[in-house]
Protein backbone atom coordinates (compact mmCIF):
# COMPACT_ATOMS: atom_id res chain seq x y z
CA UNK A 1 0.00 0.00 0.00
CA UNK A 2 1.53 3.62 -1.05
CA UNK A 3 1.07 6.26 1.70
CA UNK A 4 2.49 9.78 1.41
CA UNK A 5 4.75 12.13 3.67
CA UNK A 6 7.18 14.98 3.87
CA UNK A 7 10.96 14.74 4.61
CA UNK A 8 11.44 15.57 8.28
CA UNK A 9 15.27 15.48 7.96
CA UNK A 10 18.49 13.45 6.03
CA UNK A 11 21.76 13.31 6.69
CA UNK A 12 23.97 13.22 3.57
CA UNK A 13 26.73 11.61 5.38
CA UNK A 14 25.07 8.71 7.16
CA UNK A 15 22.71 8.40 3.84
CA UNK A 16 19.86 7.98 6.40
CA UNK A 17 16.44 10.27 7.23
CA UNK A 18 12.98 10.43 8.29
CA UNK A 19 9.86 10.94 7.30
CA UNK A 20 6.67 12.43 8.61
CA UNK A 21 3.21 10.34 7.36
CA UNK A 22 0.63 12.66 6.08
CA UNK A 23 -2.02 10.78 8.19
CA UNK A 24 -0.26 11.03 10.97
CA UNK A 25 1.38 8.48 13.33
CA UNK A 26 5.29 8.01 13.99
CA UNK A 27 8.08 9.07 12.32
CA UNK A 28 9.32 6.72 10.01
CA UNK A 29 13.09 5.95 9.19
CA UNK A 30 14.68 5.37 5.65
CA UNK A 31 17.91 4.70 4.27
CA UNK A 32 19.17 6.16 0.72
CA UNK A 33 19.20 2.49 -0.36
CA UNK A 34 15.18 2.83 -0.02
CA UNK A 35 15.35 5.82 -2.23
CA UNK A 36 13.84 4.95 -6.27
CA UNK A 37 16.00 8.61 -7.32
CA UNK A 38 19.16 7.34 -5.23
CA UNK A 39 21.34 10.34 -7.10
CA UNK A 40 18.41 13.14 -5.60
CA UNK A 41 19.20 14.50 -2.33
CA UNK A 42 16.12 14.41 -0.11
CA UNK A 43 14.87 17.83 1.34
CA UNK A 44 13.00 18.65 4.21
CA UNK A 45 9.40 19.41 3.16
CA UNK A 46 9.43 17.66 0.34
CA UNK A 47 6.85 15.31 -0.56
CA UNK A 48 7.52 11.42 -1.14
CA UNK A 49 5.24 8.14 -1.03
CA UNK A 50 6.74 5.13 0.12
CA UNK A 51 5.53 1.75 1.21
CA UNK A 52 6.41 0.43 4.77
CA UNK A 53 8.54 -2.37 5.77
CA UNK A 54 8.86 -4.34 8.89
CA UNK A 55 11.72 -7.26 9.39
CA UNK A 56 11.67 -9.42 12.24
CA UNK A 57 9.16 -7.17 14.44
CA UNK A 58 11.14 -4.20 14.28
CA UNK A 59 10.10 -0.84 13.87
CA UNK A 60 8.58 0.08 10.52
CA UNK A 61 10.62 2.21 7.97
CA UNK A 62 9.91 3.22 4.77
CA UNK A 63 10.77 1.77 1.51
CA UNK A 64 10.41 2.20 -2.02
CA UNK A 65 10.20 6.41 -1.58
CA UNK A 66 9.64 8.38 -4.88
CA UNK A 67 9.48 12.40 -4.92
CA UNK A 68 6.33 13.46 -6.14
CA UNK A 69 7.10 16.20 -8.87
CA UNK A 70 5.25 18.81 -8.53
CA UNK A 71 3.37 18.98 -5.12
CA UNK A 72 6.07 21.89 -4.18
CA UNK A 73 4.84 24.11 -7.21
CA UNK A 74 1.34 23.36 -7.05
CA UNK A 75 1.42 24.79 -3.13
CA UNK A 76 3.38 27.53 -4.62
CA UNK A 77 0.90 28.35 -7.17
CA UNK A 78 -2.28 27.97 -4.34
CA UNK A 79 -0.30 30.93 -2.20
CA UNK A 80 0.37 33.20 -5.19
CA UNK A 81 -3.16 32.99 -5.93
CA UNK A 82 -4.04 33.38 -2.61
CA UNK A 83 -2.03 36.64 -2.40
CA UNK A 84 -4.08 38.11 -4.77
Amino acid sequence: MTHYGKIKSYDSSSGTGSITPEKGGDVLRFKKADLQQEGQMPKVDQRYSYETSEVDGAKKSAVNLQHQQGYEQTLKEQASNQQG
